[in-house]
C-alpha cells in the first residue's frame, strides 16, 4: 500500500469518526490493517479522528415513538418509550447508566454499603435543585423512593423495593436505605426509570403532578401523546445539557418519523423502520446508530388462562417460531435470537444454555400430549411496539402452521396499547427496554407478585432462587442460581422471547455524540437530549 493511499485512507476514516460513523476500536483496527503500528494509530486517533469538544446551543428536535394520551407525570405509571425519553430529560435519578454501560452518579454523588449489603448509604449532590428553584435534599430523595413502597402504592416499581424496610435521613444530603436481605445490585436498581426524583410534600408524599424535576431540562409546554417543549435548567447538577432547548414530538407511525428526519423537520428519531435501513444508511445527511442491547421482544401467555395454562401448549408455541427467519426478514440482522429466558448475552450472569430452535414436529408432539391438536390462538400486536411488529407476528403465524397451530394476528391501535392490551389480553407482543442486571429484570416481570408479571407465571422454585441470588455475594454461586432460573423460565415459563434487539435510531449529520452509546435504552440510554450536541 502506497504512503499516499494510506494517508488518504486515514483522512477518510478520520472524517467518518468525527461524524460518529466509526468508533475508536474500528479506527485502530483499520489503521493497523493499513500498516500503521498500534502506538501510531493511537496518536492518529488523538490528532485526526477524536471527536471535537461538545458545543453549546441550538434546539434539538426529537421524534419519538410509542407516545400515548394516557401517559402521566406520575413516575409510578411511566410505561411508554416516549415517556421514558422525556423522564430522563426533565427528571433525574440517584444513579445512571453511563455511555460505557457502567454505573455512574446522577442525583447521588456517591454510595457505599455494609459488608452484607443490607444497608446502602447515598451521598446526594450538593447544589442540585428542582426547576422550581427548590433545593434537592434528602427529604425529596426519601419521598421519591417511598412513592413506590407500601401497601397503598400502585407503582409498577413496587416489587423492586419490596425488600426495603426503611429509608432514613442521615443529614440534609445523605440517606441510608435499609434492606431485609442483602442486595448487591441496589445502586444499579436505582437507575430504573420509575425511580425519578420528585419534590417532597410536607406529608412525605411527592408532588409529581406539577412535572417539576431536577433533570437537565425543564418543561415549558407538554401535551401527552403529542409533544413536549423544554429549555435548559440552569441548576442542572451534571455534565451535558449542551442544547439550549429540546422539542420532543410524538410520531408513532414509523414512516412519519423517518420522513420527518429526511425532510429536516426533526434532528433525531427513535426506532427506525428497518425495512428502509439500508436506504437511510446511504443518505449523506443522516447518521444511523446501531447499538446491540439487552432490549427484548417478548410474547407473554397468561399461564392461568386456557389454553396457556398447559405447559405443553406453551412449549409448542415456543417451538413453533423460527427465530432466525424473523431476525433475517424483520430486523435485517439487527438482533440476536432469544432463548425464552430474559437474560441477554451482554448482561452479567448470562447462562450459555442450548439454543431453542424451530421444530414444528416437536411442537406437534407437545400439542398432542396436551390434547390440543389444531390449536387456534389470538395474538395481539401494534406497529408502535416495534418496527415491523405486525409483519413479525404474521410471519410467526406462517411458521406455526407447520405445527398445526392457527394464530390469529390482531392488529391493535397504537394509542393506548400498553394500557389497554398489555397485561390485559392473554397473548400479545411486547418490547422491553434493557435492564442492567438479571435481578432487576426478573424482579420486574417474572417474580410471582410483580405488578408486571406479564405471563402470570408462578413457579415456587424460581421465586426461591430469585430471593437467594439477590443476597448472594459469592459470584459463582450467584451465577449458578441464575442459570437454574433461566432453565425454569425457558422450559416452564409463559414467555416466548424471540430475540434481543439492537437499538437502531438515527440523527442528522450535524448532531454529534461521544465515542460510546449506552445500551440501556434507545437514544443513548434515553439521555441523548443531555449528552449530545450540534457540531455545526
Amino acid at each position: 500500500m502506497s504512503d499516499k493511499y494510506r494517508d488518504d485512507l486515514i483522512d477518510r476514516m478520520a472524517v467518518e469518526a468525527k461524524r460518529g460513523r466509526l468508533s475508536r476500536r474500528d479506527f485502530m483496527h483499520y489503521a493497523m490493517a493499513a500498516g500503521v503500528t498500534a502506538s501510531a494509530a493511537g496518536g492518529l486517533w488523538t490528532s485526526k479522528a477524536a471527536l471535537a469538544a461538545p458545543k453549546r446551543g441550538g434546539t434539538f428536535r426529537l421524534g419519538t415513538h410509542d407516545g400515548n394520551t394516557s401517559d402521566t407525570h406520575d413516575p409510578g405509571t411511566y410505561l411508554s418509550f416516549s415517556i421514558i425519553q422525556l423522564a430522563h430529560t426533565y427528571r433525574s435519578y440517584l444513579t445512571q447508566i453511563t455511555p460505557t454501560n457502567e454505573l455512574g452518579p446522577d442525583a447521588a454523588a456517591s454510595w457505599s454499603a455494609t459488608d452484607d449489603a443490607t444497608e446502602w448509604t447515598f451521598k446526594l449532590q450538593k447544589g442540585a435543585s428542582f426547576h422550581s428553584g427548590k433545593p434537592f435534599t434528602a427529604d425529596d430523595a426519601i419521598a421519591s423512593l417511598n412513592h413506590h413502597r407500601g401497601e397503598k402504592s400502585t407503582s409498577a416499581a413496587k416489587a423492586l423495593l419490596k425488600d426495603v424496610t426503611d429509608i432514613v435521613k442521615d443529614d440534609e444530603h445523605t440517606i441510608t436505605v435499609k434492606l431485609a436481605t442483602g442486595n448487591a445490585d441496589l445502586p444499579w436498581l436505582m437507575t430504573d426509570y420509575h425511580l425519578a426524583m420528585c419534590p417532597a410534600n410536607s406529608d412525605g408524599t411527592i408532588d409529581w403532578q406539577s412535572g417539576d424535576g431536577t433533570g437537565p431540562y425543564k418543561i415549558v409546554h407538554n401535551e401527552f401523546g403529542v409533544g413536549t417543549k423544554l429549555e435548559r435548567h440552569d441548576g442542572w447538577h451534571g455534565e451535558g445539557a449542551y442544547f439550549d432547548a429540546v422539542e420532543m414530538t410524538v410520531l408513532n407511525d414509523p414512516n412519519a418519523r423517518q420522513t420527518a428526519l429526511v425532510t429536516g423537520e426533526v434532528d433525531g428519531i427513535t426506532q427506525l423502520e428497518l425495512k428502509t435501513l439500508s436506504l437511510l444508511q446511504r443518505n449523506p445527511n443522516i447518521l444511523v446508530d446501531n447499538v446491540p442491547s439487552g432490549a427484548a421482544i417478548t410474547m407473554p401467555m397468561f399461564c392461568d388462562v386456557a389454553p396457556f395454562d398447559n405447559v405443553d401448549v406453551r412449549m409448542a408455541l415456543k417451538l413453533a417460531i423460527d427465530r432466525e427467519d424473523i431476525i433475517k426478514k424483520i430486523t435485517f440482522d439487527t438482533a440476536i435470537p432469544g432463548n425464552d429466558f430474559h437474560i441477554s448475552p451482554n448482561m452479567p450472569y448470562w447462562p450459555d444454555l442450548p439454543q431453542r430452535t424451530y421444530d414444528p414436529d416437536k411442537a406437534k408432539f407437545h400439542l398432542k400430549k396436551a390434547g390440543q391438536e389444531n390449536l387456534t390462538v389470538d395474538l395481539s400486536t401494534a406497529d408502535s411496539v416495534y418496527s415491523g411488529a405486525v409483519d413479525m407476528c404474521v410471519l410467526y403465524a406462517e411458521h406455526a402452521k407447520a405445527a398445526g397451530i392457527n394464530i390469529n394476528v390482531n392488529r391493535e391501535p397504537n394509542d393506548g396499547y400498553y394500557s389497554e392490551v398489555w397485561l390485559k389480553k392473554p397473548f400479545c407482543m411486547v418490547q422491553w427496554g434493557a435492564r442492567p442486571t438479571p435481578d432487576v429484570m426478573l424482579s420486574l416481570a417474572y417474580k410471582d407478585d410483580a405488578a408486571w408479571n406479564e405471563s402470570h407465571w408462578q413457579n415456587e422454585r424460581f421465586n426461591e432462587l430469585l430471593l437467594q441470588a439477590k443476597a448472594e455475594l459469592d459470584q459463582e454461586k450467584r451465577a449458578e442460581m441464575y442459570r437454574e432460573m433461566a432453565q425454569l423460565a425457558r422450559d416452564d415459563g409463559g414467555t416466548i422471547i424471540p430475540m434481543f434487539t439492537n437499538f437502531v435510531y438515527a440523527r442528522a449529520k450535524n448532531v454529534a455524540h461521544g465515542e460510546n452509546l449506552a445500551a440501556s435504552w434507545q437514544m443513548d440510554g434515553a439521555r441523548a437530549c443531555s449528552r449530545w450536541w450540534f457540531d455545526s
